[in-house]
C-alpha cells in the first residue's frame, strides 16, 4: 500500500479592529460574518486613549471591553489597538484578510487603505453594517434617557 500524503494548508487569518463599547448585536454580526471566513480571528479593541482621538469617550473602560470581545467564541485571538497604522498593525500579525463595517466602504481612508494592502495581498472584506443599531445610537437613547426635555 502507498502512504498517503496529507497536505496541510496554512490557516486563514483574519483581522478586524474597533472599540466595541456597549456591545451589541452589530459587533456580533461583523464578528461573527468575519470568523466564517477566516480560520483564526485576531481582533484589536481601541485603547480608551485612542478612543479620544474622535473627541469621545468609551463608557466601558478597555480592560473590559478586551474581556467582553474576547469571551465572544468567534474570537481567537484579542490585541490592543494603540494607533491607527493599519499596516503597522499586518508587519506585526500578518494576517491574511482585513475585516471592516461597510459603512467605510468607498471612504477616502479605506480606498487608501486599498490600495496599501492590495501590494501584500490581503484583500478588505467589507461586512455588511447591521441596521438599526450603533454605539452611536445607543448613546444617544441612553443621553435621553438620563437628561429628559424639561417640561414648560
Amino acid at each position: 500500500m502507498g502512504e498517503r500524503k496529507v497536505h496541510s494548508k496554512k490557516p486563514i487569518i483574519g483581522y478586524t479592529s474597533g472599540v466595541y463599547d456597549l456591545f451589541h448585536i452589530g459587533h456580533l454580526n461583523l464578528l461573527r460574518n468575519a470568523k466564517s471566513m477566516c480560520d483564526h480571528l485576531i481582533v484589536a479593541v481601541t485603547s480608551d486613549e485612542l478612543v479620544g482621538y474622535k473627541y469621545k469617550k468609551a463608557v466601558v473602560p478597555f480592560v473590559e471591553r478586551v474581556e467582553i470581545v474576547r469571551s465572544i467564541k468567534y474570537v481567537d485571538t484579542v490585541v490592543g489597538q494603540y494607533d491607527m497604522d493599519k499596516f503597522a498593525a499586518w508587519k506585526k500579525l500578518k494576517f491574511d484578510k482585513m475585516f471592516v463595517g461597510d459603512d467605510w466602504f468607498e471612504t477616502d481612508e479605506w480606498k487608501e487603505h486599498e490600495s496599501q494592502f492590495e501590494e501584500v495581498g490581503v484583500p478588505i472584506i467589507y461586512i455588511p453594517y447591521t441596521q438599526g443599531t450603533s454605539s452611536s445610537m445607543l448613546n444617544a437613547v441612553l443621553n435621553e434617557i438620563r437628561n429628559p426635555p424639561k417640561k414648560k
